[in-house]
């Protein structure tokens, strides 16, 4: 956890956060007509707000050689550049699939990069904001395989591998993954209070107050009360859902993107 960051947006004006949209996944087609809903939803909210947060899968893979970017996403990309060239801030949380992102999106779009939770104060409202993988109690196999993912002697030497095969072997992995865990329903399930980003949520308001606990990951769009002043938002996901968070004043929404004619 960093120092906190503050932040004021003018008062009409919202702060939006979404995440998981999984570009590239499951195959082209279906990710492209999703890169054109999400680039939709980005052009109807450039007038409402100044500041966004993209909270990780955004990609479903992503990895970065020093001269070479995963193919694709073009439309999103440009969109981003779009609301950045009209002083719109946007934050990047890197996921669970697009852990390996470096410094592409900062040094191109000026959007920053983090890798772990974040503290933000936002018009007096205290939000901690994360992809959620890897937090909470249990899941210690993937625990893990992230320490492995994030060494820097793995990336490099994954980094010797061509792009051809290290993006092709990677997608491909990543696919894999989401059939097996689609295939079981495992992953979507709401599990009540034993859901670890809700322990974690109670663990962390147990030693410090924050108004809002936001996280993506888990692909379930929650609005759940910790305690009487806390609460726990999780955005969902693209593929299916299309829900995304707003804060406006002190209250967030969660909402579902309805695209238009």
């Amino acid at each position: 956890m960093t120092s906190l960051k503050t932040i004021r947006i003018q008062t009409h004006k919202k702060v939006f956060f979404a995440s998981d949209f999984h570009l590239g996944a499951p195959d082209y087609q279906s990710s492209l007509q999703r890169e054109k809903k999400i680039v939709q939803w980005l052009d109807s909210i450039k007038h409402e707000t100044d500041l966004i947060f993209l909270i990780g899968d955004i990609f479903d893979f992503w990895f970065e050689y020093k001269f070479a970017i995963p193919k694709g996403f073009i439309r999103f990309q440009g969109k981003l550049a779009e609301l950045r060239d009209m002083g719109i801030q946007i934050v990047f949380f890197v996921g669970n699939h697009d852990m390996w992102m470096f410094d592409y999106f900062t040094k191109e779009l000026g959007i920053p990069i983090y890798r772990h939770p974040q503290v933000w104060e936002i018009n007096q409202n205290k939000l901690l904001i994360a992809h959620g993988d890897g937090l909470g109690p249990g899941d210690h196999r993937y625990k893990i395989l992230k320490k492995i993912f994030r060494n820097q002697l793995c990336q490099w030497l994954f980094a010797r591998l061509h792009p051809n095969l290290g993006v092709g072997l990677g997608s491909y992995l990543s696919r894999s993954t989401r059939a097996k865990k689609m295939k079981h329903r495992k992953f979507e399930r709401f599990r009540g209070d034993q859901e670890w980003l809700i322990q974690f949520c109670k663990s962390m308001e147990s030693r410090q107050h924050h108004d809002f606990y936001i996280f993506g990951h888990r692909h379930l769009p929650l609005d759940i009360p910790i305690n009487s002043q806390s609460r726990y938002i999780n955005t969902g996901e693209w593929i299916e859902a299309c829900t995304y968070a707003y804060l406006q004043g002190n209250q967030i929404n969660l909402v579902k993107f309805e695209e238009s004619i």
